[in-house]
Formats: C-alpha cells, sequence, structure tokens
C-alpha cells in the first residue's frame, strides 16, 4: 500500500524533521572534527620572528674586575709644636692648593714663649711642609695653639689613587706595574698602575687591596666610590663570545635558546666568562657553529616554533 506523503501532513512533518536532526548531527560531528584539528595547526605557527647568531672568534685581553674607593696617596698632619701663641691669620681653606713654603697661618704674641726655637713656627708662621691640596682646615683666627693640636691635613701632591678590594685569590693574579682601567663619576675612565698589593686578607671581610697609582686624578674627590678593571693576561687570548642580548639568566642557571632544524628552540645552559661590550665569552655548553636566538628569547619557552629571518 502506497502513502501519499501530501494526504498525510502529520507524517510529513516527521520525515522532514529527521532529515534536519540528521543534518543537525552530521554539522555538530563536522564542526568537532574541525575543533580537535585546530589545536594541533595552533603548535605549529611561529612563535615568533627572530635572527640568529653564532659563537665568533674573539681575541681578549684577560681582565679582573674589583671596585674600591679613591684615596690620598698620602696625607700630612700639620700641627702646632708650641702653645700660649694666638693665630692671628689664616691664609688657606680646604681645597686650596698650595706650595712647600706657603703661609698657612701667622700667629700673634710670637717670641714670648721661645717660639723661635720651632720650625713650624719661624718668624710667626705655620708654613706647609710640602705641595699639595688642604684636605681638612681646623684652625680659627684667634684660637690659642696647644702642641700637638691638628690645624690642617695636605694631600701631598694632590696625588690620589685607587684602593680596590680584591680577595686573596684576586690579589695573587696582580703584579707589581700591571695596567688598570679605572671609572669614576659619569663614565670617566682613568689609566691607573698597580703600585702595591697588600700580603693579606682581613680575617673577617676575607678581602684585601692593591693600590693602584692615577695618571691623572684631576677634579676627582677623594672617597668617591669606582670601579675598575686589571689587565691580568699579559696580552690577548683566544675565546668564544656570543652578544649578551642572547644569554638569559633564571635564578642560579645561565642559558641560551638553541634553534633546531625544524626552527623549534630549545635551551641550552651555558659557562659564561667575562665580557667586553655588548659580548660575552662562552666557556661551555654550546657547539660551534650551533645557531642561537639573537635576542627576544624571554617571550620563548622549550619547544616553541620561531621564524628565523635573514640579516
Amino acid at each position: 500500500m502506497r502513502l501519499n506523503i501530501q494526504q498525510h501532513p502529520l507524517i510529513f512533518k516527521l520525515a522532514l524533521s529527521g532529515m534536519v536532526l540528521a543534518g543537525g548531527a552530521f554539522w555538530l560531528a563536522g564542526n568537532s572534527k574541525a575543533e580537535q584539528a585546530a589545536p594541533a595547526a595552533a603548535v605549529n605557527r611561529p612563535a615568533l620572528t627572530v635572527r640568529t647568531t653564532v659563537l665568533r672568534d674573539d681575541k681578549w685581553a684577560r681582565t679582573l674586575t674589583a671596585n674600591g674607593s679613591i684615596l690620598p696617596w698620602q696625607e700630612a698632619i700639620i700641627s702646632a709644636q708650641v702653645q700660649g701663641l694666638r693665630i692671628s691669620d689664616v691664609k688657606v681653606s680646604i681645597g686650596d692648593h698650595v706650595q712647600q713654603g706657603d703661609v698657612l697661618v701667622t700667629l700673634d704674641n710670637f717670641g714670648r714663649t721661645g717660639a723661635e726655637d720651632s720650625d713650624q713656627s719661624a718668624q710667626g708662621r705655620i708654613v706647609a711642609p710640602d705641595s699639595g691640596i688642604i684636605s681638612a682646615a681646623n684652625a680659627n683666627v684667634g684660637s690659642m695653639l696647644q702642641p700637638g693640636a691638628e690645624l690642617f691635613r695636605l694631600i701631598r701632591k694632590g696625588r690620589l689613587e685607587w684602593r680596590a678590594e680584591l680577595t686573596a685569590e684576586e690579589l695573587m693574579l696582580l703584579r707589581k706595574g700591571m695596567t688598570a682601567e679605572i671609572t669614576v663619576g659619569e663614565g670617566r675612565v682613568i689609566k691607573g698602575t698597580v703600585r702595591a698589593i697588600s700580603p693579606s686578607v682581613n680575617a673577617q671581610t676575607r678581602y684585601g687591596y692593591a693600590l693602584v697609582s692615577l695618571a691623572d686624578s684631576s677634579g676627582i674627590i677623594a672617597g668617591v666610590y669606582a670601579r675598575g678593571t686589571f689587565d691580568v693576561s699579559g696580552g690577548r687570548m683566544n675565546l668564544l663570545s656570543l652578544p649578551q642580548s642572547a644569554v638569559m639568566q633564571r635564578g642560579s642557571q645561565t642559558y641560551v635558546l638553541a634553534v633546531d632544524a625544524g626552527n623549534r628552540v630549545h635551551e641550552r645552559m651555558v659557562k659564561v666568562g667575562q665580557r667586553a661590550g655588548d659580548r660575552i665569552e662562552i666557556k661551555q655548553g654550546l657547539k660551534a657553529n650551533e645557531p642561537v636566538v639573537e635576542s627576544g628569547g624571554a617571550f620563548l619557552t622549550e619547544g616553541d616554533v620561531v621564524q628565523v629571518v635573514k640579516g
């Protein structure tokens, strides 16, 4: 028996509903498969466009870095050798440059207490024992002299030097006459030469010091903090280096991001050495000609795919 669907509207509606449901189920199934495939495609999408670099052969001097302060080479204390005389005039103040024999102070009542026999107070005055710069002044007009009381301090010859703080192991690398470069203030670099090396270190701090004569200390204030480097190589040595932008730090670990043939990045723990300008020595952990991410590695993680560009 044949059924005429047009003659039976209810049957027609049920059939149509079944087709709609079947089509909907097919669309949902297809959409689910597309969603499952989407993450796989996303994994292969480059996370970042990068340039790569490789280890470079360099020749550097071996250097040793230290911190310290700029101090007077020698500081003379100028005091009175007599008492009972009054200061009538003070000729100098802090920061003044003086020559040996310049009058620093004149005295009243000269000769009343046998002061004529004193070298410091000859002819009623106190003079500079050497040329240099007045670094402290305690003499005041009208005050009475007391034997041994400090009147002035004098930086002899105006010479300053750098006192570098170093461990015992570092001190053993130094020799008298080695050259150094000291950075003070806003990047001023001064040449220096090792003058003396302490034969022991402080038992509490475990630091000793090296004294470095400065080629030119003009305009430098005694006591200023300074950082410097010693050339301890006696020449230049061969080494391998990378740009500092390629080297990253995580806690105590130093690493680079190597790029494999499939453009995936992999962390390589490396041991670094000294730095020069914008480059850093790589002692171990990386093969020759192994490409690494030159910059921007902080935005990448292990296994990321990158797009490598030339140039």
